[in-house]
């Protein structure tokens, strides 16, 4: 039971009092803490929704900006880590720890930390960012219930008096499960939950310094901050001396990343402010200026929008005394029409309001760096980076626990026997030719003893860090070519999306049914994306095995099908019914087809729109609807299945057939009972919303590859 009653809270400080000073001579101030927050907040974003095409672009292009801001404020503030070879590096091994926390010592590595996922997080009271993260309702109860069974969290104090500060880490998920009536029936919340009691900077082991050496400025670290003043360059050092003119350094939570733009993009401007009550009614007092209001009394977008129509060219809000700053975001219809000014929101501070109504206050926003707040420990005792937090949640930690099971899973996948042939092995891929590989491979004969063909795919970059990847997503294909005479030469064997800015990838693709590409033993491998892309470094081996589920059928002949083309009202006409003939011999006949949708129009299509696929053979439907599209976690929500999870971009949403750090998934089908010993047709077409595309815009494109298999 996680509640604690007063004598108990008693008995624990003293208690590790003692502890500490048997061990560690470290005396407990009792100082004045953290406040206790009680605010519920309100985060309508976090289920996954489909929603209209043209919010959709607007929170992708709002959203892109942003990231796009911060990517670049990032590179100006920090050098290049890499130069410097840091000493602790993810992938490296973690090495042995031990832990102060409210449940007793925990140590590293011990039966209960080995062969488990392990996801570490400093708690600062000068972010707004971790604020919001503890005290909204949502993101806290997202940890509750969504967080792996397997996973440990180990939440580290910054504060000098770290034991009252991870009491209320504590209570702030005690109150929630309370909340959520799951306090008498979820006991693996104590058992998973690691608090420690000595501050990050008394720890005395290796962690103060891997969070230092992995510093960032990203989403979700870094102190954001607001700077008000009393003259835009220069201050009377006598008045700053008395603490007149002194500035005001608050910490802020900027609004939703794709709903608002950022503050970023005020640079080092110094801008005037003007106090304007709640926001919710217009004031002309407001243009050109900040307008800094209350919280309360209408709703974000209100204020903004107001504030907007008022010719304020940004808004501060500032939180209602002893509340929490929140996760500003609209809601509902609110969204479909998004202000086109910044916002962000502090804390309350009585300085600020009582200077505000006396003085004239200017405004400027910044970033202080800090240390790092996240990292991970996977299964395999690696030392993992945690991407970005792109909104507080601890959602986020989910998702990277979950790719931990994920990788997990596919490494003891990969440790079943197989015959394994290395193809690519962390090559630079850029450019027109991309990466090609001449491979000698065994005999047809002896690999046609196998019924299992699997692509074993890595994507890495450059550096040792994300920070070092391509900050773009991007198709990667995998061409093969066994003999340039033959129509097989150079069709597509293998499709992935790059991530944004993430280096962990790996994926295990079934293509059994592409084996007949090979006729020849000697074969050209060629792996490329855009010619203008950033470097990747991929790793590709051929995986061999033997199905027992598989049977004794094997593919022996290939015939490509359709391809892709620009999605619109034409898309259709140029598909004419193929014709083929089934040889007596064969046993089973399939279709093998992988399709994604890109680009924009002004439906979205075909990245955001959903869109369907037809095969008919013989006058037998087979069709596929990609509706994940445009949803606003469709691809989060698929890090299970090896989506790259918190990635430096807009890697939520689903996409047509695909999603950002993913494989793509071929669409394979069994036509056996729908052929005939003569002559056969097979014909297909592409939909949106049920018909034919015909967009208004410029049009986006499907990528297909599609065949027709026979086994026997």
């Amino acid at each position: 039971m996680l509640l604690i009653n007063q004598m108990e809270v008693q008995k624990i400080s003293i208690n590790v009092g003692l502890l500490l000073l048997l061990w560690l001579c470290i005396n407990f101030r009792v100082t004045s803490g953290i406040q206790k927050h009680v605010q519920t907040l309100r985060n309508g974003n976090e289920q996954s929704k489909t929603s209209s095409w043209s919010r959709v672009r607007q929170q992708l292009q709002t959203g892109r900006e942003n990231l796009a801001h911060r990517r670049g404020f990032s590179q100006t503030v920090f050098t290049d880590w890499e130069d410097q070879t840091p000493a602790l590096l993810p992938d490296q091994p973690a090495q042995p720890f031990r832990l102060f926390t409210l449940n007793g010592v925990i140590e590293y590595p011990s039966a209960l930390l080995s062969n488990t996922p392990m996801i570490f997080h400093t708690f600062n009271n000068h972010s707004g960012f971790l604020e919001c993260l503890w005290t909204s309702e949502s993101s806290l109860q997202t940890l509750i219930k969504g967080r792996p069974s397997n996973t440990h969290f180990v939440f580290l104090p910054t504060s000098d008096d770290p034991l009252k500060e991870t009491l209320w880490m504590r209570e702030q998920i005690q109150g929630a499960v309370e909340r959520m009536g799951l306090l008498e029936r979820d006991g693996g919340l104590q058992s998973q939950f690691h608090f420690a009691v000595t501050s990050l900077y008394q720890l005395g082991n290796w962690i103060p310094a891997l969070l230092q050496q992995w510093a960032c400025q990203d989403h979700g670290c870094g102190l954001a901050q607001v700077v008000f003043q009393s003259a835009p360059t220069s201050y009377d050092s006598k008045e700053i001396s008395n603490q007149i003119s002194a500035p005001i350094v608050l910490k802020r939570l900027d609004a939703r990343y794709d709903w608002l733009p950022s503050v970023d993009k005020f640079g080092n401007q110094t801008i005037p402010v003007v106090p304007a009550e709640n926001g919710c009614k217009p004031d002309s007092r407001v243009a050109k200026k900040i307008a800094v209001v209350m919280a309360g009394s209408c709703s974000f977008s209100t204020k903004v929008t107001t504030m907007e129509q008022s010719g304020a060219a940004g808004v501060i809000v500032y939180a209602d005394q002893g509340q929490p700053v929140q996760d500003m975001n609209c809601e509902g219809a609110e969204c479909d029409s998004p202000p086109a000014i910044p916002a962000t929101m502090v804390p309350f501070n009585q300085d600020l309001v009582t200077r505000l109504q006396k003085e004239k206050l200017y405004v400027s926003f910044q970033t202080t760096p800090t240390d790092n707040f996240y990292f991970g420990i996977n299964a395999e005792g690696l030392l993992q980076e945690m991407g970005w937090l792109l909104y507080p949640s601890f959602q986020f930690f989910n998702w990277q626990a979950e790719w931990f099971n994920y990788k997990s899973s596919l490494l003891r996948n990969l440790s079943s026997e197989a015959l394994v042939i290395p193809v690519i092995k962390n090559s630079l891929m850029q450019g027109n030719t991309g990466v090609v590989k001449a491979i000698q491979l065994p005999s047809l004969l002896k690999l046609s003893q196998y019924n299992k063909f699997e692509l074993d795919a890595s994507l890495s970059c450059p550096g040792t860090k994300d920070e070092s990847c391509p900050p773009w997503d991007h198709t990667v294909h995998l061409y093969l070519c066994c003999n340039e005479t033959s129509p097989l030469c150079n069709m597509e064997l293998g499709r992935w999306i790059t991530p944004f800015r993430r280096r962990i990838g790996r994926w295990l693709t079934d293509v059994s049914p592409l084996f007949p590409l090979f006729t020849s033993d000697t074969c050209n491998f060629t792996m490329k994306t855009v010619p203008w892309a950033k470097a990747w470094e991929p790793s590709l081996n051929l995986r061999f095995s033997k199905d027992s589920s598989g049977g004794t059928l094997r593919p022996y002949n290939i015939t490509p099908l359709f391809r892709g083309g620009t999605f619109d009202k034409n898309y259709n006409k140029k598909y004419k019914p193929l014709f083929f003939t089934v040889p007596s011999d064969v046993k089973k006949v399939q279709v093998f087809a992988v399709i994604t949708g890109h680009g924009s129009d002004n439906n979205g299509c075909g990245e955001f729109c959903v869109t369907s696929h037809h095969f008919v053979i013989n006058g037998h439907h087979h069709n596929i609807t990609f509706s994940n599209a445009g949803t606003e976690l469709g691809c989060a929500m698929r890090t299970p299945t090896g989506v790259e999870p918190n990635e430096h971009g807009t890697w939520l949403y689903g996409r047509d057939g695909w999603c950002d750090g993913r494989e793509v998934d071929p669409w394979v089908f069994d036509v056996t009972a729908q052929v005939t010993s003569g002559q056969n047709n097979i014909t297909y077409f592409g939909w949106f919303e049920g018909k034919d595309p015909n967009p208004t815009g410029t049009p986006g494109y499907i990528i297909m590859y599609s065949y027709l298999v026979f086994y026997k």
